[in-house]
């Protein structure tokens, strides 16, 4: 039967068929809010309702600057279900980026979290299309926005039902972008049926297996990708769901986990390196219902994936995918041909990005473009495969593309991007490069473009070069990754001073404080002589990666 696949059929399954299941949310105050997907449903109705009566059209979109807790779960639904879309909003952008992404999306209304109102009111100048404020509380808190109401006014009087109108599955339902790694952000918009797909594949066995007997603790913001599926998915098989709100500090996770006996959770390495820390020094805390953790946005050290094994019997797996994806693209779960093997070649199996999950293509191009030798010949008992592909031999690197239902087609008012990073033959460049092996495990290696990964936020390097270049002291500078013992990346400045001038590293710090978050400065600062550069005038970038190899950085970073 020819059934529309939206985002309406994950909800009302959830209604259906488990009512009473709960949904538990740590308020900022420390307590909880408990509820059930049916008093959910009652004020997503609620809600829909209110959207109609602020003139918001099917079509258009709402924003959202929020944490991970209920009221931010029912905007998940009102606005696809009513024929809107939702805007999940990075707050941690810099400030020209956060405008960027508001305008371009064109969002009428803006819901806000009261932890963030500070970042709203110092853009809301800035914001062309939007109309009306909504701070996610109870009551407004003293502010600048205006107009502005407080959510449970936004709500308090409309029906508990609604009609929900037919929805086409390749409408959009949702929006997210990405980081800004080079130039602006680009807009990531999300179908009703790509998101559907997404949360059935990630209840397949073969990779997060998320079903009705697990209790789901998304502590990934749910900005990063819809919080990368898990609270759709979750609903779509009426799994109890566990929102952590502003609490993401180890030992709040960790209580969370214990307390609700959660089975599945999700978060950049650096939450799970901290919470390590936390449990050695409680061992009160008994994690061990944790059935298995699943790690993205950069890669888990072999060290953490075998500390939780041993220490917790908290399977960590390992994740890979991007905004664009939906985001999964690639878990590291083991097959069965490789369960028997020695645990040193399990682990380093399950630090791998892991084999494309059902439903995704992935393909390693030369980065040449030209032939592989024996391409068609490894190709066989496979799908055809040109001859641009490498060998998936573990060892040959090439351009990660991926094609998929759940792969956006473009991206939002950027036809310009979408040149650069779709191919001709329907394929996304990922812009990473990686290999593949005989199994189907993919390894990503290195990025293309030299964006810094700091506890799985991206940093432009290209942006931060161009601001120190603005200093007046300064004639070169580049940016490098370099590693960090908690944080995985941090970046290093290599500076040219002008001839003449003085600048401290303290001085440009100061000076890219004027323009970024304290998070994306620079841990250390070189001056040099001269940056090495390639044949063709560029700044050499792997001269100096390899120049400062073994540095690793400590200490702490400001918290994005």
């Amino acid at each position: 039967m020819d059934v529309q696949l939206t985002v309406t059929g994950l909800l009302d399954r959830a209604v259906d068929l488990f009512p009473d299941r709960e949904i538990v949310t740590k308020r900022p105050d420390g307590s909880l809010h408990r509820y059930t997907y049916a008093d959910a449903h009652a004020r997503i109705c609620r809600l829909a309702h209110a959207l109609d009566d602020l003139g918001v059209e099917r079509g258009e979109r709402v924003a959202t600057v929020a944490a991970n807790d209920y009221r931010h779960l029912e905007l998940y639904f009102a606005p696809p279900c009513s024929g809107r879309s939702i805007h999940m909003c990075n707050m941690r952008l810099p400030d020209e980026h956060f405008q960027y992404i508001v305008n371009d999306a064109e969002d009428r209304v803006l819901f806000v979290d009261p932890a963030f109102v500070e970042k709203v009111e110092a853009n809301a100048d800035a914001f062309e299309t939007v109309e009306r404020y909504v701070v996610l509380a109870d009551e407004v808190p003293e502010t600048s926005l205006d107009p502005v109401i407080a959510y449970e006014d936004l709500v308090a009087d409309y029906p508990t039902e609604y009609d929900w109108p037919e929805v086409d599955e390749r409408d959009e339902c949702g929006m997210c972008y990405t980081s800004g790694t080079t130039g602006k952000p680009k807009g990531v918009a999300y179908t009703h049926r790509a998101v559907y797909l997404h949360s059935l594949m990630c209840g397949h066995v073969d990779t997060n297996g998320v079903s009705e007997s697990d209790v789901v603790l998304p502590v990934v913001p749910m900005f990063h990708a819809n919080g990368w599926g898990l609270p759709y998915a979750a609903t779509l098989v009426g799994a109890k769901q566990v929102l952590p709100g502003v609490h993401t500090d180890p030992g709040s996770v960790a209580e969370l986990i214990a307390d609700e006996e959660v089975t599945v959770s999700a978060a950049v390495p650096t939450i799970w390196l901290e919470m390590a820390e936390y449990l050695d020094e409680h061992p009160e805390v008994d994690i061990s219902n944790i059935d298995r953790l699943t790690v993205g946005g950069s890669a888990p050290p072999e060290s953490l994936i075998r500390r939780y094994d041993e220490r917790y019997d908290a399977p960590i797996i390992q994740g890979w995918g991007m905004t664009e994806t939906t985001p999964l693209a690639t878990l590291s779960t083991l097959r069965k041909e490789l369960r028997d093997l020695p645990a040193e070649e399990r682990y380093r199996y399950r630090a791998t990005a892991g084999m494309p999950v059902p439903g995704i293509e992935v393909r390693i191009r030369d980065e040449d473009g030209e032939a592989s030798p024996d391409a068609s010949e490894r190709s066989s008992g496979r799908r055809a495969r040109d001859g641009n592909d490498v060998p998936r031999d573990g060892e040959s690197m090439g351009d990660l593309q991926v094609r998929g239902p759940w792969v956006v087609g473009e991206y939002h008012n950027r036809p310009d991007a979408n040149r650069e990073s779709f191919t001709e033959d329907g394929w996304l460049r990922t812009g990473d490069i990686a290999t593949m092996d005989e199994h189907g495990y993919v390894d990503v290696k290195d990025r293309t473009k030299d964006v810094i990964k700091s506890g799985g936020e991206w940093i432009s390097s290209v942006e931060l070069e161009n601001e120190l270049m603005a200093h007046d002291a300064v004639a070169e500078a580049t940016v490098i990754a370099v590693d960090h013992e908690k944080w995985q990346e941090r970046p290093l400045a290599c500076v040219v001073l002008r001839e003449g001038a003085d600048a401290s590293a303290d001085e440009l710090r100061e000076h890219l404080a004027e323009r970024f978050p304290s998070w994306w400065l620079p841990d250390a600062i070189e001056f040099l002589d001269a940056i090495p550069r390639t044949s063709t005038g560029k700044f050499n970038k792997r001269v100096l990666r390899e120049q400062y190899d073994d540095v690793v950085l400590e200490g702490e970073r400001e918290e994005a």
